[in-house]
């Protein structure tokens, strides 16, 4: 299919979805801050312990304090979520820049290619300088895949994101059996306690600077999840482009019915699945963060398509597309935060063990997003990295 005839064809299919895509584009902005507040949520457990990856999948004995059930119920709705929420708001962000590409008459594998050279750059610099968990990058990696996808018929889409869902879901199950012999093992753990205790005293004692070389020094080591995770994001991201053309995003009544379903059915499996987490021995860790929580992704899709429907708290819906119109900065903004918060240079909170104080740090720096958001949409009517990202993207292609 040639991309005049691919034009044609989403002006077509696409004709209903971009009657009222003021309101819809609303809901995607609305979404992609939740999923920026929600990443934070979860990350915000990394920088308070730096280097205990196990404190994503603390479930264990969830049960023994008030404590302790609040920090597993908080990771039962964010765990993964928010990692898959914007994998899938990245799919639908690649289907919009198609469709601007094909409207402009513009080269689409010249100029995604370009862009998401610029967004693995961006990546890369979160990575080296601020955040060893950047997953920019991967979504870069990701992007480039799946420019050349994007130009498949509709059939030739669907089994893709088959193939790709099925490798995916494989890795995840043998992850899992691995996993649970190994966190059996005392010399695993043992291992573990140690590099844990390393990676907690260079961050919570050393300069900014040793925390830098060590980024680069242990890059490939640090990058594992970020590449075990492609073929998860080339799923979501079709899904996200075949969502979008589906009209799940349009406000006529067959949006309206697959956003209810999407509620219905990604809350209704989503929830219980993701429950599994708190099974005691750790059975469930990997599917919940890389399997479950997709589903309950869709789910949070569909329920606040209904939030805004109903305009429950307006003030606070108004935050969240404000944060959204603006996430890369934000997501960069909110990780610089919690580094200078957090680690040895900087204020040297960390490590914290109270999961009372974490979550206050979390609410503190989501407010400081809110803030700074609303600072950039009043003054530059978007966020400094978008402007960057956007005049770089376009400019080499711009007649």
């Amino acid at each position: 299919m040639n991309f005049r005839t691919t034009k044609k064809a989403l002006d077509s299919e696409g004709a209903d979805g971009m009657k009222g895509q003021e309101n819809r584009i609303r809901l995607l902005d609305v979404l992609r801050g939740f999923a920026i507040i929600g990443t934070l949520g979860t990350n915000i457990w990394l920088f308070a312990q730096p280097g205990n990856i196990m404190t994503v999948f603390s479930n264990a004995n969830w049960w023994e304090s008030l404590e302790s059930f609040l920090q597993a119920f908080l990771s039962v709705f964010v765990n993964g979520k928010f990692l898959s929420l914007l994998t899938i708001m990245f799919g639908i962000g690649l289907e919009l820049k198609y469709r601007k590409a094909a409207r402009e008459g513009l080269p689409w594998i010249r100029l995604y290619l370009w862009t998401m050279f610029l967004l693995f750059l961006d990546g890369l610099l979160h990575f080296i300088f601020v955040f060893e968990y950047d997953i920019l990058m991967s979504y870069a990696i990701t992007g480039m895949i799946v420019a050349f996808i994007i130009r498949y018929r509709e059939e030739m889409m669907k089994k893709t994101m088959i193939v790709s869902a099925i490798i995916h879901l494989t890795g995840v199950m043998l992850l899992s059996i691995a996993w649970f012999f190994l966190i059996k093992e005392a010399s695993f753990l043992n291992e573990m306690a140690r590099m844990s205790q390393e990676t907690s005293n260079l961050y919570s004692n050393q300069s900014y600077w040793q925390q830098v070389q060590f980024r680069i020094r242990d890059f490939w080591g640090l990058r594992v999840e970020a590449i075990l995770i492609i073929f998860m994001n080339i799923t979501l991201y079709i899904l996200g482009i075949r969502l979008f053309r589906a009209g799940a995003f349009s406000n006529n009544e067959n949006g309206q019915r697959l956003r209810k379903k999407l509620m219905i059915y990604g809350l209704g499996i989503g929830i219980p699945l993701n429950l599994l987490t708190l099974v005691p021995g750790g059975y469930f860790d990997i599917a919940s963060r890389y399997v479950f929580a997709p589903i309950l992704a869709l789910g949070y899709i569909g329920l606040f398509a209904w939030v805004l429907k109903i305009k429950i708290a307006p003030w606070l819906i108004n935050r969240f597309e404000s944060i959204g119109k603006t996430a890369l900065s934000c997501y960069i903004l909110q990780n610089i935060v919690a580094s200078i918060i957090f680690y040895g240079w900087g204020a040297g909170v960390a490590p914290v063990s109270s999961a009372y104080t974490v979550i206050v740090y979390w609410i503190l720096i989501t407010i400081v997003m809110m803030i700074t958001a609303e600072l950039f949409m009043k003054y530059l009517g978007t966020g400094p990295l978008e402007y960057l990202w956007r005049k770089l993207s376009y400019s080499p292609f711009k007649k």
